[in-house]
């Protein structure tokens, strides 16, 4: 597993303080066995289940966990994700840490999914932003893929996007994408991304070497026009408050991909955590 995300699971159980339970140590025999399943409370895409084998691993190498369905399967309510096995003290010192992570993982998978299907037929794709969990982005933008989802940039350094910020410092949009473009020659082929947020911002970012142009909070209508006028030249990607019930009628706009903030902000599928085998005294 990637060094990254065996520090995250190092973490998430030291900040658990898993290697002090002293409730299960004093109540749980050292010897005792006990069998769990991981069992969906509703419908969704499930994603974690490698995290949840790397917190079990890091507890214990006595412990077997065993997944039945895959990062990337669908589940409905009951279905059993995976199991866990081995002395029962172990078990308990990892399961929340385990269960936070599938939880978190799958409701992105989940509501990734969601969108997706909302858009299916079209030629328009959803993709993820920078808007994740502090420490856990590898994670997060696995579960958007799990999901069917695209991921954006991983960090500031993957590619270029002039936002409205930007623009503001430097003065216009053409004096800020050729400064890039500078920067950018370094650099083999260097994706340059612009941001606007209106009609007007809109032609003077057509008339640059930019690559990529973001609509910022523009109504249907307005993107319908934006996208005629663009005839393919540029890539088109909305940003906005985009629910579910909406990402349809903005796919068939003509716009290449529709991002969404809330994949990675959500509180997750629900998964319950039950015993089902008591194995030795």
């Amino acid at each position: 597993m990637d060094i990254k995300i065996e520090k995250i699971v190092e973490m998430a159980l030291s900040e658990d303080g898993y290697n002090n339970d002293i409730t299960t140590n004093t109540l749980i025999d050292k010897n005792h066995i006990i069998s769990g399943n991981f069992i969906s409370k509703s419908v969704g895409v499930v994603s974690g289940t490698t995290v949840a084998n790397a917190v079990f691993k890091k507890v214990s190498n006595k412990l077997e966990f065993v997944i039945l369905k895959k990062d990337g399967s669908f589940v409905n309510k009951g279905d059993v994700i995976a199991y866990v096995k081995g002395p029962s003290r172990d078990v308990l010192r990892g399961v929340q840490t385990a269960l936070n992570f599938l939880e978190k993982l799958s409701g992105i998978a989940t509501i990734t999914n969601k969108y997706v299907q909302e858009i299916k037929g079209t030629k328009c794709n959803i993709i993820d932003t920078r808007n994740n969990t502090p420490i856990y982005r590898n994670l997060e933008k696995k579960a958007v893929r799990d999901g069917g989802g695209l991921n954006s940039r991983f960090s500031l350094g993957d590619y270029f996007v002039i936002s409205s910020n930007h623009i503001a410092i430097i003065g216009d949009i053409k004096h800020a994408v050729d400064l890039v473009k500078i920067k950018a020659s370094m650099y083999d082929k260097m994706t340059i991304e612009v941001e606007v947020e209106d009609k007007e911002e809109f032609l003077d970012a057509l008339d640059t070497d930019c690559d990529i142009i973001t609509l910022v909070n523009m109504n249907n209508e307005l993107i319908r026009e934006l996208v005629k006028i663009n005839n393919k030249k540029k890539k088109i990607i909305v940003k906005g408050n985009i629910p579910t019930t909406k990402a349809r009628s903005v796919a068939l706009t003509g716009v290449d991909y529709i991002y969404i903030d809330s994949l990675t902000n959500n509180k997750g599928l629900e998964i319950d955590f039950n015993f089902y085998k008591r194995l030795k005294k």
